[in-house]
């Protein structure tokens, strides 16, 4: 007979957003070494989602396992420290004792997809081996605007686990980067979380992007303003409803300001100042 899964509600929670609510409930009794590990690892890694950085640095100490090693590099990385973190990493990558760990090949894929560094995060994760890496290969390939290899990965997900929230998840992502009629899919995927699961900033998100491929501006600006009360420093929820603005014809340049302040290097805010240089340039050279 199977063993029950201890930590499927936790994971849950932190796949879906729900962060607090994961570090809420991680008091999960029963759990061996290997579990524990794991346990913890989702609890400092929400942490990290909730911003909570040096909290992670100073808990995770020498003598933590390599998981919980990794998650601290992934706040280091965070926090600006990336060259220190990027060379430890590699460090510990080349390492055969501790080189194949899952958790360490997942922060450097993770590392190495927010330094767009595509192929170097998939010499990492391309092997694949848990959900949790074959979900970040659909991410990287969507970046890389190769949907045909992330739909050989979600493949494989479904075979593992077709209704695995992580396999629903990048169905959804995929769905939204193929658009057209697979957009109504990807909505009715993050409905059911909604109607499921706690609702959060994710799911909401999720929905709210799909009603704006499919021109429902107006019920994706209401989806998301339940999403910014959620959070008001959410950096997607706030690009989100800078594009939704625009579309409306509403005003957007509060949330622009929120986002230039809480997140000054998202990608919506440094195309935003180059659209502004580039402008500028133009009216001086016709002044």
């Amino acid at each position: 007979m199977a063993t029950p899964d201890l930590l499927f509600n936790l994971r849950n929670l932190f796949y879906l957003g729900a962060y607090q609510a994961a570090i809420n409930n991680s008091d999960v009794p029963g759990l061996d070494a290997d579990a524990a590990a794991e346990r913890d690892a989702i609890v400092f890694r929400s942490y990290i989602a909730l911003g909570s950085y040096q909290l992670v640095i100073s808990e995770i100490d020498s003598s933590a396992a390599t998981s919980l090693q990794a998650v601290k590099l992934l706040a280091l990385y965070l926090t600006g420290d990336k060259e220190g973190a990027i060379s430890s990493l590699k460090e510990w990558l080349s390492d055969s004792a501790i080189g194949s760990n899952p958790v360490l090949r997942l922060i450097a894929g993770i590392i190495f997809m927010h330094e767009q560094d595509y192929n170097e995060a998939l010499k990492h994760t391309h092997s694949g081996g848990t959900l949790d890496l074959h979900a970040l290969n659909v991410q990287i390939f969507i970046k890389m605007h190769r949907s045909d290899y992330a739909e050989k990965q979600l493949k494989i997900m479904q075979q593992i686990d077709e209704d695995h929230t992580l396999t629903q998840l990048a169905n959804a992502w995929l769905d939204i980067a193929v658009g057209g009629s697979k957009i109504r899919e990807a909505y009715l995927i993050f409905q059911d979380f909604a109607e499921k699961y706690p609702m959060t900033g994710m799911v909401l998100n999720g929905k709210a992007v799909c009603c704006m491929h499919m021109g429902s501006f107006e019920e994706a600006e209401t989806l998301l303003l339940e999403a910014l009360n959620k959070d008001a420093k959410d950096p997607e929820t706030l690009a989100n409803l800078i594009v939704c603005n625009l579309h409306l014809g509403k005003p957007s340049s509060r949330f622009l300001s929120q986002l230039k302040l809480s997140h000054p290097d998202h990608v919506l805010v440094k195309n935003s100042a180059s659209s502004e240089a580039n402008f500028e340039r133009a009216l001086q050279a016709v002044a």
